[in-house]
């Protein structure tokens, strides 16, 4: 097709849109993610925790640390409360820039370029992998001399290889000022919060999907934080930052602040 569209294998975007009551999928992706949830009955669990994670982390952002920007690094089809409309209801004049090269997410791009007018919304078509890309394309819409939030869910996972995966964080935190945060989550097979089950999604997802995944043990994840100091309560579950007694997901999260 030559919107780059491929509507005959599932793709991660429009799954998880179906698995967070989405619309924007097409069968084989919503037969895929429902053979990925016979593997692993609490994926649609998996998918509202990152998501409400997203809400929780740019509110507490917004409104506690008094970030105005927003750096959102493969931001996947547009869903209800995106970063800037969470930013936004909380501080108007806040500026975000969405990443992703995806020419599914591509099309629905006029859904999230719908800001507020004190504020401004932008999308760059960027690869994650080209981190220095991705600075330069948003430094028209983003002050880096002043504080930026860089938000990374769920896009380390399609950097199969761990070293560029840390190169390419230690590259747009290099970019960003003291007083920067990352938020990052990332799925993991770690037993402690309920991983098993991810093994056998996977080899099914790569098997079946595109793009491949990976998922990667506690010490790895947190290796994307170094140099930065962790907000409270560290690297844990993504549905128990800013929600303590929520039950766990098999995908870890947190949020680390630049000194």
């Amino acid at each position: 097709m030559n919107d780059g569209i491929r509507t005959d294998i599932a793709h991660n975007a429009r799954v998880w849109n179906y698995w967070l009551g989405g619309k924007d999928n097409y069968p084989v992706d919503r037969a895929v993610g429902d053979q990925v949830t016979s593997l692993h009955p609490s994926i649609g669990a998996v998918a509202r925790a990152d998501r409400a994670f997203l809400g929780r982390v740019v509110t507490h952002l917004a409104a506690e640390a008094g970030v105005r920007q927003f750096l959102d690094v493969g931001t996947g089809l547009p869903t209800a409360d995106n970063t800037h409309e969470v930013a936004q209801r909380v501080a108007p004049d806040s500026r975000i820039v969405y990443v992703d090269n995806d020419p599914i997410v591509l099309t629905h791009a006029r859904a999230l370029l719908t800001g507020s007018a004190e504020g401004a919304t932008e999308y760059v078509d960027a690869d994650a992998r080209a981190p220095q890309g991705i600075i330069e394309a948003a430094s028209g819409t983003l002050d880096f001399s002043r504080p930026v939030a860089v938000l990374m869910l769920g896009i380390l996972n399609f950097v199969p290889d761990t070293d560029e995966a840390r190169s390419i964080v230690r590259t747009v935190m290099a970019a960003v000022p003291s007083g920067s945060y990352l938020a990052l989550t990332h799925p993991t097979e770690d037993p402690e919060v309920g991983g098993e089950a991810n093994a056998a999604a996977m080899a099914f997802w790569n098997a079946n999907a595109t793009p491949p995944i990976k998922a990667r043990g506690r010490a790895d994840v947190a290796s994307f934080f170094e140099g930065l100091d962790l907000l409270e309560p560290g690297l844990v579950s993504c549905a128990r930052w800013g929600a303590p007694k929520a039950a766990d997901v098999a995908q870890y999260g947190a949020v680390g602040r630049k000194p």
